[in-house]
C-alpha cells in the first residue's frame, strides 16, 4: 500500500514562511490529484491546496495569494510553499493522494505560527 511521507512542519513566527513536502513511497497511477488539507483543534479538516497530474490547482479561500502548491514531475512528490503565515494557519497539515478509487492520507505534520 502506498504511504505518504510528509516533512517540513514546525514553529514559525507570524509573517514567516515554511515549505512542506510530501512523497509517495512508491509510484502511483499517472492520473492523480495530490494535495494538502489541514485540521485545527476543534475544527473540521479543510482543503488547503491540491494539484492534478495535469497541473491544475485549487486553493482554499483563506490561503489564496499566500500559499503555492507544486509537484515534481515523475516523482509523485508535492510541495506546499507557505508565505505570510498567520496564527490562524496553525494546524496539522495532511498530505492527500487520490487516484482511481484510492484516497490516501499521510500521518500529518504540525505547523504552529506563534510569536
Amino acid at each position: 500500500q502506498v504511504q505518504l511521507v510528509e516533512s517540513g512542519g514546525g514553529l514559525v513566527q507570524p509573517g514567516g514562511s515554511l515549505r512542506l513536502s510530501c512523497a509517495a513511497s512508491r509510484s502511483i497511477p499517472r492520473l492523480n490529484v495530490m494535495g494538502w488539507y489541514r485540521q485545527a483543534p476543534g475544527k473540521q479538516r479543510e482543503l488547503v491546496a491540491r494539484i492534478s497530474s495535469g497541473g491544475s490547482t485549487n486553493y482554499g479561500d483563506s490561503v489564496k495569494g499566500r500559499f503555492t502548491i507544486s509537484r515534481a514531475d515523475g516523482e509523485n512528490t508535492v510541495f506546499l510553499q507557505m508565505n505570510s503565515l498567520k496564527p490562524e494557519d496553525t494546524a496539522v497539515y495532511y498530505c492527500n493522494a487520490q487516484y482511481g478509487f484510492a484516497n490516501r492520507w499521510g500521518s500529518g505534520t504540525q505547523v504552529t505560527v506563534s510569536s
